[in-house]
This record gives structure tokens, sequence and C-alpha cells, in this order.
């Protein structure tokens, strides 16, 4: 091969090493692109020759720029989520429909929308309540998001009423009931289970179809359309975003990540 080959070789496989180390292969595609715009053809031939043999000699490059291309995509996620739940603070922490519990006064608020048929709101469940009561220092919201069927509906209907006519004590042990039932949530478990609350069922059920009731779950739907929130769990801890369940020690590390901010 003459000199000059053997250079301009060496020299484009010194180009596509600095393009491609260091997982920036996303970077390297939209530079090598522009200067594929300036190549002749023979040009551009032994370029995208020299780029599939570097990625044949080097695979583990783009594993690299996948886990980089992830991290970006997650950090942006983030940042995004960070500004949806600013834009919409006081509906998601302040809202009086919601029931709060945990220490009214904690420095980390936790809100949760949560459909009572949900299997993985069921698993979350006990995880979530000793995660609040262990620490002590937790504000723990409750948002009504059922989106899984009829049943959910009823079963929102029903948390909702109790609130609305025995309070939050109530609230809180129609919650429980309601997430650890395995029957079918027809009205005649409802009635059974409003009769072992101890409420009364004509009472109850006159409620659960009032406005005030259907009200809060529309509000909890709009909102949870303006997160970009489609399934749950999904937990707003401050500014992060949770979409979906996560371990016990899991919801501990980000509690402990959002007091650090909130100390920074």
């Amino acid at each position: 091969m003459p000199e000059t080959g053997r250079n301009e070789r060496s020299a484009m496989r010194r180009f596509l090493f600095s393009l491609l180390s260091g997982g920036l292969v996303a970077l390297s595609l939209a530079t090598a692109g522009a200067a594929q715009e300036k190549m002749t053809d023979a040009e551009r031939e032994a370029f995208r020759a020299e780029v599939r043999a570097y990625l044949m000699e080097n695979p583990e490059v783009l594993l690299e720029a996948m886990d980089v291309l992830q991290s970006r995509q997650q950090a942006a996620e983030a940042e995004q989520d960070k500004s949806l739940v600013t834009a919409n603070a006081d509906a998601i922490f302040n809202d009086p429909a919601s029931w709060v519990g945990g220490n009214p006064q904690g420095d980390v608020t936790v809100v949760e929308f949560l459909d009572y048929r949900c299997g993985y709101c069921r698993k979350a469940w006990q995880e979530v309540d000793e995660l609040v009561k262990a620490d002590g220092n937790i504000r723990f919201v409750m948002k009504e998001f059922p989106i899984l069927g009829e049943e959910s509906v009823l079963s929102s209907r029903f948390a909702i009423a109790v609130h609305q006519l025995y309070g939050d004590d109530a609230y809180a042990k129609a919650h429980d009931a309601l997430i650890s039932l395995r029957a079918e949530a027809s009205d005649a478990a409802l009635e059974r289970l409003a009769a072992d609350l101890g409420h009364d069922w004509t009472a109850v059920k006159t409620r659960m179809d009032a406005p005030e009731v259907t009200a809060v779950i529309e509000a909890n739907h709009a909102l949870a359309q303006k997160l970009q929130i489609s399934g749950t769990p999904t937990f707003v801890v401050q500014n992060t975003m949770v979409r979906g369940y996560v371990p016990l020690d899991g919801m501990r590390q980000i509690i402990a990540d959002e007091r650090a901010r909130n100390e920074g």
C-alpha cells in the first residue's frame, strides 16, 4: 500500500477511536454523518468499512454507549418529572380531599397513586406502611386512582365515601381492608365490609354515588394525566417521581436521598 494510503488509513482509525471510545457512539454518529457529507463516494465507502471494522473489533464500545445513553435518558426523564411535580405541587401535596397519614409535620412527603385491585399496590402496601411507621418523620398522602376496571372504581368510591362520612381513621381502616380484600369487590362484598367496619351501608352506598366522590376521582385522574402517570403504584417523593413498585430498601434509599438534597 502506498505511504499516503497507509497514513490516511491510520488517521481514519485514530479519528474513529476518538469518536467511538468512551461510550460516545451517539455523538459519534452525528459527527460522522456530518463528515460524510464532505466525502467522495470512495472516501465514504472506506469510512463505513472502517466503522464496521472498528465495531467488530471493539463491540464493548456499543455496550458502553448504551449505558451512557440510558443514563442520559434517565437523567432527562428525572428532570422532566421534577418539572411536572413543581408545576402541580399544590394539587399533589396539599389537596384537602386526599387522606394524610404518617407524620403530618414530617420533613419528607410521600404521595401514592393507587388502585386497590393492582397486584403491585398490594405488594407495596405493607412495605410502605412499615416505611412510614419505622421512619416516623414521613408525611404520607394517598391518591385514589382507579384504573383497572369497575371493581377498582367501586373500591375507590367506597374508600372516599367512608373518608368523607367518617374521617381519617375510618379511611385508614377501609383502605387496609380494601387492599387486602381477596373477594370480588362487589356491592355485596362492600356491604359486608361496611358492616365489619361498623358503618351504615345505606349511608355509605348513597355517598358512593354522590358528586362529591366523583369529583375526587376525576380530580386525581386529571392530575395523573398532567403528571403523565398511567400505572400504579406511582409515588411522588418530594421532587422525585417513582413509577412502579420499589422494594422497601429502595424506598428507604429514595427517602434518604431526598433528605440529603434538602439539607444540601
